[in-house]
């Protein structure tokens, strides 16, 4: 028996399976789970604060989502972003394995937030929130970051890391925050949000 008790689908509008796997353990395996890409183009305004990207760009995925698929406002929809700041510079997904060695060396001996941002909407209106996690790092060797992205290929990740994956054993000496909102879903608010209607 789930904890809450949600009789109409969730829609996740994402493609990312770390985010379904989450949103599928935090839900129960009785709630109807629904999945799809929004393939949004993510531009942001020039002037947006780098701490508030990724909750605007879950804020425009939803509005997108809307816009386009009308007929989905009779459900529960929820979109995401995450975004990774080192010294007030986005990491991206990197493009290639050359971004991708240039992202951990600027993450290697630092201490990097993680952002991510969840939107719900529950057939009236849409509510965003988001999470801070620090992240250390412990000084990295080339052939360490070399191997990772050689064997995971990281290429979907913003930052070039999952710390799930062998670089969070190996290379992560400490968090300050969610572990889960550095995999990309603040599940512990999103729970608590979801609690509200359906606890």
């Amino acid at each position: 028996m789930d904890f809450l008790h949600i009789s109409k689908p969730i829609i996740l509008a994402s493609s990312s399976p770390r985010r379904r796997e989450l949103m599928q353990k935090t839900v129960g395996s009785k709630v109807a789970l629904k999945f799809f890409s929004p393939n949004v183009n993510e531009v942001v305004p020039i002037d947006t604060i780098p701490e508030k990207i990724a909750a605007f760009l879950s804020e425009h995925k939803m509005i997108k989502v809307l816009g386009k698929y009308p007929e989905l406002k009779n459900n529960i929809i929820i979109t995401a972003d995450t975004i990774v700041l080192e010294k007030n510079k986005i990491l991206g997904k990197p493009a290639n394995k050359k971004e991708a060695v240039e992202f951990l060396k600027m993450l290697s001996g630092n201490t990097h937030k993680v952002i991510s941002a969840y939107s719900i909407f529950d057939g009236e209106k849409i509510k965003t929130e988001e999470d801070v996690t620090e992240v250390k790092f412990v000084i990295l060797e080339d052939d360490e970051i070399n191997y990772y992205i050689n064997n995971y290929k990281p290429f979907d990740k913003a930052g070039a890391y999952g710390i799930q994956e062998w670089i969070g054993l190996i290379g992560i000496e400490s968090i300050n925050g969610s572990f889960y909102t550095v995999m990309g879903l603040p599940t512990h608010k999103l729970f608590k949000e979801l609690k509200k209607y359906f606890g």
